[in-house]
């Protein structure tokens, strides 16, 4: 019997439809949210889609086959179908099934069933590292590519549990402060607290691996922070680049007793190892020459680490989940407010860094206060007839940045800046000559990768002291700037259809302000071409996220 009244219709290849007018809406997007992931976002109907990875990460937070099966039933207009429920059973079912654990100096592969240790033994990437049988239900591992067999069994649908336990590391002593040194009252917030607990689980060898998911501006820094103290071991934390890197060391100097001898810098201007070292991307993965090994590799094994801390995960440099194959035996905590890649390596974030151990939905952190209440506004402008002939005979790359580069957009910009007196407005775009020549006509800094640390640093803090209201970035922009008073983002150009970089720009802006104002997120873009294509795309993660883009549409002359 179907039940009208309900929004959502599952289908048998694992699907999901769901009917944005009905009443019953937010509460089956919030039910099917922690399983699925949003394919595409229409007015009326939005398409979800059911993975393997998307339940396996639901496992790994605690959630059952049961409880998936029953969310999708409450919510079905029809009965869901037989073929759905045993896939969800069966794949839910998977995880846990293979177990990594340790017997001594020893590593085996076990299994809950004869069957599945079969069938890892004819996955053919997985063979070389899989030892002797020992007829007990166990095969024995060569330890030393741990990471490789799990991404390798992982790839092949079978994921594995790793409960083999970590090394100590070389002990830390710290506390964390009550009382920062600006003098404001300090402790975790809650969800904060409850992230690091479930990713250290006592110590024990169900936790020390896995990814924390909040939103940018919820405190994934103090989450890091948190789970530091819960391990009391030497530290190595890898951020995006050095704005980031100087950042963590202001935080960890203001929120715990750990001294300036005790935290180091290991970037391209500065190398110094301490006890908690923190380093870019950029420099492990520098190199002099394409086939020559990555010289800052040796990081990794410069102290006895107990924990490596990767600040946004999901842009894990490939060479770096390379060498994180090779660090197995150590904690592994993976921050980030989006798993989405658009190269589809989330599989290899959950192999080797860990699954997916807490996230908080944006909604539910906004209702309580801890982001700011957020609008978010497409902006559909027209471009010249000129510059539609020259787009219509372009390539399709060119047309992507013909379109990205619309020169009615300045005035567009310059517009809602006027319409925002007394906020503090960043302007962000993908292309450096577009954003040289907005920067020239409103007269105000902007910020590339080409801009010295040192001047950043200058001009972020002037933006975050109010002496300047306006600041323009390149998408150095993205991620690890914090700019708490920012309240209006103008998106004028983008990396094609990316969710992340729409989910991180966003994200800049939702820091909550001291006098409980609105954020405000604009996105320009040129009508009738293919950056309309792509921002329909770049907006899925944010729309599963519960948050709601408004279209205006601009004439010419507007």
């Amino acid at each position: 019997m179907a039940d009208r009244d309900k929004p959502l219709i599952v289908q048998g290849d694992l699907t999901l439809l769901l009917e944005t007018e009905s009443p019953g809406y937010l509460a089956a997007r919030d039910a099917i949210a922690p399983f699925t992931e949003l394919v595409k976002s229409p007015e009326y109907v939005h398409t979800y889609r059911v993975s393997h990875l998307s339940l396996w990460n639901a496992a790994a937070t605690g959630r059952t086959a049961a409880q998936v099966i029953e969310a999708l039933s409450e919510h079905s207009r029809f009965p869901v179908p037989q073929t759905v429920i045993r896939e969800i059973t069966h794949y839910m079912g998977r995880y846990g099934t293979l177990r990594l654990e340790k017997d001594g100096s020893d590593l085996f592969l076990t299994a809950r069933e004869p069957l599945a240790l079969a069938e890892a033994r004819t996955v053919k990437s997985a063979r070389e590292w899989l030892l002797d049988d020992m007829g007990d239900g166990r095969i024995r591992v060569d330890g030393r590519f741990r990471g490789h067999l799990k991404l390798a069994l992982t790839l092949a649908g079978l994921p594995v549990e790793d409960v083999a336990g970590y090394a100590l590391g070389d002990p830390l002593p710290f506390r964390l402060r009550e009382t920062t040194l600006g003098g404001k009252p300090f402790a975790p917030r809650d969800y904060q607290k409850e992230a690091a607990e479930i990713f250290h689980a006592s110590g024990s060898a169900k936790g020390g691996a896995g990814t924390v998911v909040l939103p940018c501006g919820a405190g994934k820094t103090i989450v890091g922070i948190t789970s530091m103290n819960l391990c009391q071991c030497h530290t190595l934390i890898l951020t995006t680049n050095v704005v980031a890197v100087r950042q963590w060391i202001r935080e960890i100097l203001d929120k715990t007793d750990l001294t300036e001898d005790q935290v180091g810098e290991y970037t391209g201007q500065t190398k110094e190892i301490k006890p908690v070292t923190l380093a870019t991307y950029q420099i492990l993965t520098y190199r002099q020459k394409k086939d020559a090994d990555f010289p800052h590799f040796d990081l990794f094994a410069a102290r006895k680490w107990g924990l490596i801390v990767y600040d946004e995960v999901h842009l894990l440099p490939a060479p770096v989940f390379r060498v994180s194959a090779e660090v197995q035996a150590t904690r592994r905590l993976g921050l980030t407010a989006t798993l989405v890649r658009e190269d589809g390596k989330e599989g290899d974030v959950f192999a080797l860094i860990g699954p997916k151990r807490y996230d908080v939905p944006w909604k539910v952190l906004e209702s309580q206060g801890w982001i700011a209440t957020a609008t978010c506004t497409e902006i559909r402008l027209p471009q010249s007839l000129n510059r539609y002939v020259e787009y219509a005979q372009s390539t399709d790359r060119e047309k992507v940045r013909i379109a990205a580069e619309n020169p009615g957009k300045s005035a567009v910009v310059e517009q809602i800046i006027e319409s925002h007196p007394g906020e503090s407005v960043l302007v962000i775009g993908q292309y450096i000559n577009q954003l040289q020549e907005l920067s020239a006509e409103l007269d105000v800094p902007l910020i590339t990768g080409a801009t010295p640390n040192k001047e950043r640093e200058r001009l972020y803090k002037d933006f975050r002291e109010g002496r300047m209201r306006v600041l323009i970035v390149s998408k150095v922009g993205n991620f690890a700037v914090d700019l708490p008073e920012a309240s209006v983002m103008i998106q004028i150009s983008g990396t094609f259809g990316s969710r992340q970089e729409e989910a991180q720009r966003l994200g800049r802006i939702l820091r909550p302000k001291e006098d409980g104002r609105q954020a405000h997120f604009y996105s320009l873009v040129t009508r009738d071409t293919r950056e309309q294509d792509f921002a329909m795309h770049r907006q899925l993660f944010l729309i599963e996220q519960g948050y709601q883009y408004q279209i205006e549409i601009r004439e010419p002359g507007q």
